[in-house]
């Protein structure tokens, strides 16, 4: 991984903390739309931390991969980065 692990962390522990406190809000009935609101601000973090994977992921390993000019790992690459846009575009 060619990301910055403390930032990759530091966001996904704060998901984490986010995800403990709505559980939270759930056991103690907490009004639905508070709730949501926070299962959103959740999904925001998870949302900022794949697109800091990703565009290092392109900066990184795409880039080498066509900069070595290994034709099969280029076209490994881009269908890897296809893929995770059908999965986001969903």
């Amino acid at each position: 991984m060619r990301s910055d692990p403390a930032k990759i962390s530091r966001l996904l522990k704060t998901a984490r903390g986010q995800i403990d406190g709505i559980l939270k809000m759930v056991e103690e009935d907490r009004y639905c739309i508070d709730i949501s609101h926070q299962l959103l601000a959740t999904q925001a973090i998870l949302k900022r931390a794949n697109r800091n994977l990703l565009t290092d992921h392109i900066h990184h390993c795409v880039k080498e991969s066509i900069e070595s000019q290994d034709e099969g790992d280029i076209q490994t690459k881009l269908a890897e980065i296809e893929k995770i846009l059908d999965e986001l575009l969903k």
